[in-house]
């Protein structure tokens, strides 16, 4: 058995999942998601419990099996507590503002970034050099924080970029330059 796959999943209070075919609906209240599930998985609600199981043993449906779960948990989770990324500007005049819902970002550049999030992600700005990425859809945030941080990359020589928090940029050393040769 998949360890992820044949994990239960509890429907906290609020939260409705509704299932037709391979089509799965979750209901709270942060929203409603829908995502199309592998048609040869199972999905059994059972009250507040829900458990994924798989056909047969092949590979395909061993590998589907724990996606399967991870995929109904992601949105439960989401339409519930949500999800948020915080990301971090590392660098001289690298800040960002929020113009209605545009994020504008000044990065080094000759000319502002301005970046327009997609229905259901909202961007905040709680300091000049933070943003905050929250959305009830785990994938949806992740690519937009993605997005935001392909605008300026970290750089391992300096440090200087947009990088998620906590991460950690591996250093290089620089030029080692001509010290020590004589003429």
């Amino acid at each position: 058995m998949s360890r992820i796959g044949r994990l239960p999943i509890t429907l906290p209070a609020g939260v409705e999942l509704t299932l037709t075919g391979s089509h799965a609906s979750v209901s709270g209240t942060r929203g409603t998601l829908e995502r199309s599930l592998p048609p040869s998985m199972r999905v059994q609600v059972d009250g507040s419990i829900v458990t994924v199981e798989r056909p047969s043993d092949t590979t395909t449906h061993r590998s589907l099996h724990g996606l399967t779960r991870t995929l109904l948990a992601n949105m439960v989770e989401g339409v519930s507590r949500g999800f948020t990324r915080e990301l971090d500007l590392v660098g001289v005049g690298f800040r960002a503002t929020k113009q209605g819902q545009d994020l504008v970002l000044t990065l080094g550049y000759s000319h502002p970034i301005r970046y327009t999030p997609p229905d259901g992600v909202s961007i905040e700005v709680p300091a000049p050099t933070q943003i905050v990425v929250s959305g009830s859809d785990k994938e949806v945030v992740g690519q937009v924080a993605a997005k935001i941080r392909s605008f300026r990359k970290p750089e391992p020589y300096k440090g200087k970029g947009i990088l998620y928090r906590g991460e950690q940029v591996r250093r290089k050393a620089g030029k080692s330059g001509k010290a020590g040769k004589t003429k």
